[in-house]
């Protein structure tokens, strides 16, 4: 449509907005993207970036702590929220911008503010209405916190970051991954922390194996773990934070962290002025080239759910502005798309977990193996390091490796490269270690644990 403002209108300025409005000026569309936030979105922000940073941070604790087997006699230094806290927002800063620059760069517009569907080609940000002749919607996902009795009292992972104060006594609330970190965060740091899940075991989604090394582990760090739980009410006391427990037993925090699922983030769109139909799931509904049931609006990243991963969302982005802008490329396989949880240790997985590979393979082969990493025989930390590998059988193809220990997401981003290109066991077999490395456990496990 020549007639309109632009050919692309982008509501939304995070991962996969910024990258499908730079690949479609990159080839010649004109484009606008709204942002009423942040640059950058939720990984730059309030995710992935702040989150690892905050890993960084609370791992020095031990290291103090493990160096003295090595030799090192020091008393462990005092840790100062407040340098942390601040030192984060200067090079958020600096990523804003950043991304700011790579859009103005590529030709792009940028609309500061709230933008919101008036028609199937018109976007109003403030007062300003601009057409185009594509749409498309990455406004991402937002924290859910249930209405429970004094819930406004809790923190989002939107907040946590940029307390005021540092939470000396933290309860989380959530078994997913995020709450699975922050609990490693701030455990690391210094404080008491408590973790309640409603469920029998957290991680739901993540291999059986993984899940119960990864309750066992952190429960050593002295996290608090209490599963099968829930909080009923908070109410402010003389001393903090009074919590009910669904058990009927009570605790008193500084402050409570809320981490139970994010929703897509619609509030304010203007949905109700065009047909773009929702999952049940309260997702956009997309077909396989990001297109909703209004066919000039389109839809990636968090807002239509599936795996909710920053790489997930610019590679969306990407097949969506050569699909729509460019020359078609290579679509988005959501096969072998590896992961990690970046908690003490740290989880990496790729691939299917046991039971989805038993689902759809049949008969499978597992390999395992659980040890002491080299660094802690002298360190002295009581710490498993424990790896999994499923083979369909049939095949003798590598379809699931599971790992939880130091450094496993870097080990499994190389572990997927091979997954993604077939390699079956007798190629993992064949492969030449590293010595001495964790990582060359991969390719000497010999002996099936179990085969069927």
């Amino acid at each position: 449509m020549s007639n309109t403002d632009y050919d692309l209108f982008v509501i939304g300025a995070g991962s996969g907005g910024v990258r499908a409005a730079r690949m479609a000026a990159g080839f010649g569309a004109r484009v606008a993207i709204a942002e009423d936030r942040y640059m950058g979105g939720t990984c730059v922000n309030v995710g992935c970036v702040p989150k690892k940073l905050y890993v960084y941070a609370s791992e020095f604790g031990k290291a103090f702590e493990d160096a003295r087997g090595f030799g090192w006699d020091s008393s462990k230094p005092a840790f100062h929220w407040a340098t942390l806290r601040d030192n984060k927002k200067t090079e958020i800063s600096r990523l804003n911008a950043i991304y700011r620059r790579l859009l103005t760069g590529a030709n792009a517009d940028i609309i500061d503010g709230r933008a919101r569907l008036v028609d199937a080609h018109t976007v109003a940000v403030g007062d300003q209405q601009y057409t185009a002749g594509k749409i498309l919607l990455a406004t991402g996902g937002w924290p859910h916190i249930p209405a429970i009795p004094g819930s406004d009292l809790a923190i989002s992972s939107n907040e946590v970051f940029d307390l005021d104060y540092f939470p000396e006594r933290l309860v989380i609330v959530g078994g997913g991954y995020i709450a699975v970190e922050f609990a490693g965060i701030f455990n690391g740091l210094g404080a008491q922390v408590t973790q309640l899940y409603r469920g029998p075991l957290f991680l739901r989604g993540f291999d059986p194996d993984i899940r119960a090394h990864a309750a066992r582990e952190i429960a050593k760090t002295g996290v608090d773990l209490r599963f099968e739980v829930n909080l009923e009410s908070i109410s402010r006391g003389p001393d903090g934070l009074d919590l009910q427990l669904t058990d009927g037993t009570q605790l008193t925090a500084d402050a409570v962290l809320y981490a139970t699922g994010r929703m897509p983030h619609l509030d304010g769109l203007g949905l109700e002025n065009v047909n773009v139909e929702l999952t049940e799931f309260g997702t956009i509904a997309v077909d396989e080239h990001y297109q909703t049931s209004e066919a000039s609006i389109f839809a990636v990243g968090d807002v239509i759910g599936g795996m909710e991963l920053t790489p997930v969302a610019l590679a969306e982005g990407m097949a969506f502005a050569r699909r729509q802008f460019g020359e078609p490329g290579q679509e988005v396989d959501h096969d072998f798309v590896p992961t990690a949880v970046f908690c003490q240790p740290n989880i990496g997985t790729v691939g299917f977990t046991e039971e989805e590979a038993r689902a759809k393979y049949g008969h499978i082969r597992m390999f395992k193996a659980s040890f002491r990493p080299m660094k802690h025989t002298i360190s002295g930390r009581d710490e498993q390091t424990f790896m999994k590998l499923i083979v369909d059988k049939a095949s003798d193809r590598v379809v699931g490796v599971h790992m939880m220990g130091p450094d496993a997401g870097e080990i499994i981003q190389g572990i997927a490269i091979a997954l993604r290109a077939g390699a079956t066991k007798a190629v993992f077999d064949s492969t030449i270690g590293i010595h001495p490395t964790a990582a060359e456990e991969f390719v000497t496990m010999r002996e099936p644990w179990t085969e069927d």
